[in-house]
């Protein structure tokens, strides 16, 4: 009896210990770029300059797609690099103050630059605009560079039986940043208002990682090649002939995953220049979909170990198809509410479900391998999906709004494939 009555003011002592607080603080500060600019300001100025017309609006769709799958690419690119600095040096604590910087200068950029009238013009475009638009893809590449490093740090925070309950506690902070980086919103009359204050939050919130976590150097035993992360990619590839089930999951998670990144980059231009939303009340929606991430998020952890990781991947997936399917017809902004609220449930879920499955069918000797690849799959889903979203607006941006409407359509038809290839799945682990 006392050994649980201490139990849970030792997960309080943990969880306000300085490093793991430190830790959690830049899970808020990342929170803060990943809604205000990824998801939210930087879609409504591409719309605010770029969207004049119905036609405009699908080309600045085009150009959030692209700019999103070319972020995607280059993480994809140096990813590797990256896992062996982690193995070869140990230092992460460094590599994360360096990315997160140019990351917070580039989003600083983006506001200047944005408020700045240049006369030269670049495809018919003002040259400010499109310098906002490559400083957010820098400004994205190295912020999630950054979350390569920050990941890995949470197996130096504590023990193998702690670390579910430091994931949680900085998923849990992360959310609380989305509300106080959207606390900017009543102050700006404009998206791009937005792009210097969330560049300083997102500075002043990892500064507690910055001075209190301590990099632990690493004694090589064995040099690497720098370039040995891609032959181990390439190793684990070859290694999946001998495990097909888990290589069929790997495929799944691609498709659907495709269809969920997309939607989250576009949510905001679609729901504003296609349905018809205020900027005001996208926000209340995202606000709102956020809450039905938390609680899908908690659910699925019930309905996973009630039914089995594969039916709930499986749920979870039917419910991100309806989700689009009513988005793609959505007349009125009650209905998108309906796909926002839904598509925020399956958004939260699909974490929790997808990576128990990987853990039932992988062996445990190969669950860091696999875990790493099925990152990979992700990083490489962010960049195929917005890749296809923005090639069909820019080939269709003739007929209008209709555009978009078959963009997001296209999306279902990756989250079905998904759903297709996830049948195949066979539950008995290896």
């Amino acid at each position: 009896m006392n050994h649980n009555q201490r139990k849970p003011s030792g997960n309080i002592a943990l969880f306000l210990s300085l490093p793991v607080l430190s830790w959690a603080f830049y899970d808020f500060a990342n929170t803060i770029f990943s809604s205000n600019i990824n998801t939210i300001f930087f879609p409504f100025y591409v719309e605010e300059s770029v969207g004049t017309n119905e036609q405009m609006k699908q080309i600045a769709s085009t150009f959030i797609s692209y700019a999103n799958s070319i972020a995607s690419f280059f993480l994809v690119l140096f990813a590797p690099l990256f896992g062996v600095l982690i193995d070869r040096t140990g230092q992460k604590k460094k590599y994360i103050m360096m990315f997160t910087l140019i990351s917070v200068c580039a989003t600083f950029l983006m506001g200047v630059f944005a408020q700045t009238n240049l006369e030269a013009t670049l495809w018919d475009l003002p040259l400010s605009i499109i310098l906002v638009i490559l400083f957010f893809i820098i400004a994205k590449f190295f912020f999630n560079s950054s979350l390569v490093f920050y990941d890995s740090m949470i197996g130096d925070l504590g023990t193998k039986e702690q670390i579910p309950l430091i994931s949680g506690f900085g998923v849990a902070v992360g959310y609380i940043g989305t509300l106080v980086g959207l606390a900017v919103y009543p102050f700006v009359d404009a998206a791009y208002q937005a792009f210097i204050p969330t560049a300083i939050l997102y500075l002043i919130f990892s500064i507690p990682l910055f001075i209190v976590i301590k990099d632990t150097p690493i004694v090589q035993t064995e040099k690497k090649s720098i370039f040995s992360g891609y032959k181990d990619i390439y190793k684990t590839f070859k290694d999946m002939k001998s495990y097909r089930n888990i290589f069929t999951f790997m495929l799944a998670y691609f498709f659907i995953n495709d269809a969920l990144a997309t939607a989250i980059a576009l949510m905001a231009v679609y729901a504003t220049a296609i349905v018809g939303f205020s900027s005001d009340a996208f926000v209340l929606l995202y606000l709102v979909s956020t809450v039905t991430s938390i609680i899908g998020s908690f659910v699925f952890g019930y309905i996973t170990k009630a039914v089995g990781a594969k039916r709930a991947v499986t749920f979870v997936g039917i419910l991100l198809v309806v989700s689009l399917l009513i988005a793609v017809f959505a007349v009125s902004t009650s209905m998108f509410w309906i796909a926002g609220s839904l598509f925020g449930v399956s958004l939260g879920s699909m974490w929790v479900t997808s990576r128990t499955l990987i853990v039932e069918l992988t062996p445990d000797e190969k669950r860091g391998e696999f875990f790493g690849l099925f990152a990979f799959s992700g990083k490489v889903s962010a960049i195929i999906g917005p890749l296809v979203y923005g090639t069909i607006t820019l080939l269709l941006s003739d007929y209008g709004n209709i555009a978009s409407r078959i963009a997001m359509g296209s999306m279902i038809i990756l989250a079905f494939i998904g759903l297709i290839i996830h049948t195949k799945v066979r539950t008995e682990k290896i």
